[in-house]
């Protein structure tokens, strides 16, 4: 097994690396970082989670001239969080380096404070394209000298139109620059940005990890177009969850999902890539915090969310690119705990859900969605519970003797029981 020992770079990254707990590299960084260390472009085809961000970081800060406080690497993201995830990783491998200047850049934050730190001088920008091209065209950010290009999260990126913006950034780097392409998928519009933009790249696929899988419990509920949205509150209802992560493929789908869910009763918000950064900031805070228990995104958005406590992530649509399903479902099951996944499938969506199943070997098991009778028993089931939980722990010796002696005449201590049973679900 290659270890971050073996590599040649310097002794400040070594130990850096070291603090941060890392010794054997991943498949993505023992194939990338020596191919980028000898100067090569990149295509990178691995998922979230599998530690490109160490792959591409490592190289960049090798490479870098402290002396020049002037860009020299520029990371592309497709998110605010992304971009933020990245420069704060970067920051940590390059903490013993001294003097070395990182910022992200994004929408959502003042463009004085970030213009103020530019003009002082930066090794290596983050940022998202629409920001970086704020800059650029406000005079702020100057690319003549960067040495190396990262293209992070392309297919997010290209899926949400920011094309235009990352070659007209591209175009704005020397043309002998190096360039690192990193995607969870290669559709053709990233072969195509490529082709057009690198020379010769070295072409590493890493199969997805499945280690972390089989913490997470996996379900299929058969459901219809008409019968979809019922079914999901009966899921909700029907397993209590205290704080759930739902998807839906398109940005309508979560306006649907968010308006219709608080229509019920329930404590929802959503996130998704028409909000601004500032909305989507709020959001985020209220659901890290346990202030809403449910948060409703599109796949775009949801990227950077790293929330321990999430059980249960729910698949309204079932993502048409079966790597989508992974990425979804990892956002369960952290740090130790164990984790849900349900997946609602209509008639329509049984061939992509047989692809994720063929792709990534997983066991998904179908289930019935509960019935409403079948819910009643389960929320009367779960207040019992509770109740035989408390009888066999705590002294009640107090409640029997309230209970004895308001129990006279008509009315039993079962039927005073059962009364209070009904008034708690009421509540």
């Amino acid at each position: 097994m290659m270890n971050f020992d073996d590599l040649n770079i310097s002794d400040d990254i070594k130990c850096a690396i070291e603090d941060m707990g890392f010794k054997n590299m991943t498949p993505i960084q023992k194939k990338a970082i020596p191919e980028s260390l000898s100067g090569r472009d990149i295509i990178g085809q691995a998922q979230t989670g599998t530690g490109k961000t160490v792959a591409f970081s490592i190289p960049i800060l090798e490479r870098i001239f402290i002396p020049d406080r002037s860009p020299q690497a520029i990371i592309l993201c497709p998110t605010r969080e992304l971009s933020v995830q990245v420069a704060d990783e970067i920051a940590k491998i390059g903490k013993n380096i001294k003097k070395l200047k990182i910022l992200a850049v994004y929408g959502g934050q003042p463009i004085g404070k970030q213009t103020r730190v530019l003009k002082k001088g930066v090794h290596i920008v983050v940022g998202t394209p629409g920001r970086v091209i704020d800059h650029i065209e406000r005079g702020n950010l100057d690319l003549i000298g960067v040495e190396r290009v990262v293209l992070d999260e392309a297919d997010e990126m290209l899926d949400m139109g920011f094309r235009e913006d990352i070659e007209m950034i591209l175009n704005k780097t020397p043309r002998q620059r190096q360039t690192l392409l990193f995607s969870a998928t290669i559709p053709n519009e990233v072969k195509s940005i490529a082709k057009k933009y690198q020379k010769n790249p070295k072409f590493i696929k890493i199969a997805s990890n499945k280690k972390n899988i089989p913490k997470i419990t996996q379900y299929s509920f058969k459901t219809s177009n008409k019968t979809k949205f019922n079914d999901l509150c009966n899921l909700i209802d029907a397993w209590d969850i205290k704080l759930a992560l739902i998807f839906s493929n398109t940005k309508k789908g979560v306006d649907f999902l968010s308006k219709n869910l608080k229509k019920n009763g329930y404590s929802v918000d959503s996130i998704h890539g028409d909000m601004t950064q500032k909305i989507r900031d709020k959001v985020m805070n209220k659901f890290r915090n346990g202030n809403i228990n449910i948060l409703v995104a599109t796949d775009v958005a949801a990227r950077g969310i790293d929330v321990d406590d999430i059980e249960v992530v729910i698949n309204y649509d079932v993502p048409q690119n079966p790597e989508n399903y992974i990425h979804r479902i990892g956002r369960t099951a952290r740090a130790g705990n164990r984790g849900y996944a349900f997946t609602l499938v209509t008639p329509q969506d049984n061939h992509n859900l047989i692809n994720i199943k063929r792709n990534y070997k997983v066991k998904i098991t179908e289930k019935s969605v509960p019935s409403s009778k079948e819910i009643e028993s389960i929320k009367n089931k779960r207040v019992i519970d509770e109740a035989i939980k408390i009888a066999k722990k705590e002294d009640l010796n107090h409640y029997i003797k309230v209970i004895e002696s308001n129990s006279k005449g008509n009315v039993s201590a079962v039927e005073l029981a059962a009364a209070l049973l009904k008034m708690v679900r009421k509540n």
